[in-house]
């Protein structure tokens, strides 16, 4: 076992990476409260082609929450619903087109359930394009987070246009511009997303290019002649021309076989890890890093190990599915745990409030940082269509990084972190730092497991993949004789409590 990522970096071994290339300019973003502001000055200065390829976009959201005056306009003097943005930004630029990508199931599941297609076609515009990704095997989900810019200026991560996505770093209680379209309050939310200029903006852009060509069957030219600088101005570089690697998940799909660059990467760094492996995720459902962080708890002063979830899923639905599979996992790496190296925790605000997790985020020591939009489950391994950022050699970026992302969810000075971290570890640093009540960081507890989530837990039907071989009609997936077959059992157990309530 190597001990050091530095020593086989990213870019020697193919099956961990589609690309390398150069990021002039590299920023690590945390929360929607600075994205948003920063992508609306990226995409207003975007000159001739702006690539939006996400799991969602709703058009009806306001961007920057608490800041519309009478006219409709935020504090920049732009409209801050993303529609009429979007309208403007067309209207100022004769030469800007728009591509705009978005899963076709989150029409059904995803907040911005409104069919932007036809908001869209209301602008008078040729120079919008939408699309619906249907690209992928049934049941299977189109999860990427990329905005690209004149292939100048890209953002990759894990934090959609969409409703309920919009929060501070501090994450404030009843804070009023945490609110939903309609009117009702939203939880505080915690996410995170990189910023990069140059060839690795371009390598994003081929991708979201590629991306488009898949579910459209049409050909994007690269764009030519861009040569203005629209890194925005108030966003503060924090490395330079440093390599970033693009790692990628994507379904087997006509004849194209699986790809799942990220379940190996990450892999990898759990094998190479020597200090620590810290993570934060939506889910923690996946076999295989499951396996690879349970053996390294059973060796000798292995690594220690922190992951940071929301405390609860979205929906009863959601929870019984994905989190009867997380309390199984962390079952089998607590009876591993014999030198006490493991923690999973979930963050509150002030108010003790928990914040929900959807920052998809994964740092080997001071090695390597994973940064995009891939959960850790089977889905996102190896069965939804996805995009990753790793960052190798940069010790100092990397390490800060992680300072501030557990300061922020200590609510602690980072220098106060630091000082912590070097006296024993990480564990110590967050277990010293951490307050009884307030902002903090909360032990995950088991939760009551019912006939549902075991079953879900036991099939694993909600969370699929696939492995190499496997045709996307034949893989782990959900087929439609998976829905006749729980739309049969349904009915027949609602007519059979039926029958049992006549007779009572």
């Amino acid at each position: 076992m190597s001990n050091d990522t530095s020593k086989t970096p990213i870019a020697a071994d193919k099956s961990r990476h589609w690309q390398v290339a150069r990021a002039d300019e590299f920023a690590l973003i945390v929360d929607a409260s600075d994205y948003f502001r920063l992508v609306r000055k990226v995409m207003l200065a975007a000159q001739t082609q702006l690539l939006l390829i996400g799991w969602d976009f709703d058009l009806e959201i306001e961007m920057m929450p608490g800041e519309s005056d009478e006219d409709g306009l935020a504090r920049d003097g732009l409209p801050n619903r993303l529609d009429a943005f979007i309208k403007e930004i067309l209207n100022r630029n004769e030469k800007l087109e728009i591509y705009m990508l978005k899963w076709n199931g989150s029409l059904l599941v995803a907040p911005g359930r409104i069919l932007p297609g036809a908001m869209l076609a209301a602008f008078h515009s040729e120079r919008i394009h939408f699309s619906l990704d249907s690209h992928h095997p049934f049941g299977a989900c189109h999860h990427q987070k990329i905005v690209v810019a004149d292939d100048s200026v890209a953002f990759c991560g894990g934090i959609d246009m969409t409703e309920d996505r919009w929060d501070t770093s501090e994450h404030l209680p009843n804070d009023p511009r945490r609110v939903k379209k309609d009117g009702t309050p939203s939880e505080p939310w915690h996410d995170a997303t990189s910023a990069l200029s140059g060839p690795a903006a371009k390598a994003l852009g081929d991708l979201a290019r590629e991306r488009w060509h898949r579910a459209r069957g049409e050909v994007l030219d690269a764009p030519e002649g861009c040569d203005a600088d629209i890194w925005p101005d108030d966003l503060a570089v924090e490395a330079t021309d440093i390599d970033v690697a693009i790692t990628r998940t994507a379904p087997p799909f006509d004849e194209n076989p699986l790809i799942n660059e990220i379940e190996q990467s990450l892999l990898y760094g759990i094998e190479s890890a020597q200090e620590c492996i810290y993570i934060e995720s939506q889910y923690f459902a996946c076999d295989s890093i499951c396996d690879a962080l349970e053996m390294r708890l059973r060796e000798e002063r292995g690594p220690q190990i922190v992951i940071i979830n929301p405390k609860y899923a979205l929906s009863d639905f959601e929870d019984d599915a994905m989190h009867e599979v997380r309390d199984r996992m962390l079952g089998r790496l607590v009876a591993a745990d014999h030198e006490d190296r493991f923690r999973i925790y979930f963050p509150v605000n002030t108010a003790d409030q928990p914040i929900y997790v959807h920052a998809k985020i994964f740092i080997v020591d001071r090695a390597a940082l994973h940064i995009g939009s891939a959960n850790i489950n089977n889905r996102s391994m190896a069965f939804d269509t996805e995009c990753n950022i790793v960052i190798e050699a940069q010790p100092d970026l990397i390490a800060g990084f992680r300072t501030r992302l557990l300061s922020e969810h200590l609510g602690v000075q980072p220098q106060e972190f630091e000082k912590a971290l070097a006296e024993d570890g990480l564990i110590f640093a967050i277990e010293t730092l951490n307050r009884p009540s307030g902002r903090g960081l909360r032990a995950i507890g088991d939760r009551t497991s019912n006939l549902r989530s075991r079953l879900l837990a036991d099939t694993q039907i909600m969370n699929p993949r696939y492995h190499h071989g496997d045709h996307s009609n034949t893989g782990q997936g959900i087929r439609p004789r998976h829905i006749a077959a729980i739309a049969v059992g349904g009915l027949a157990g609602y007519l059979a409590w039926l029958n049992w309530r006549g007779k009572k």
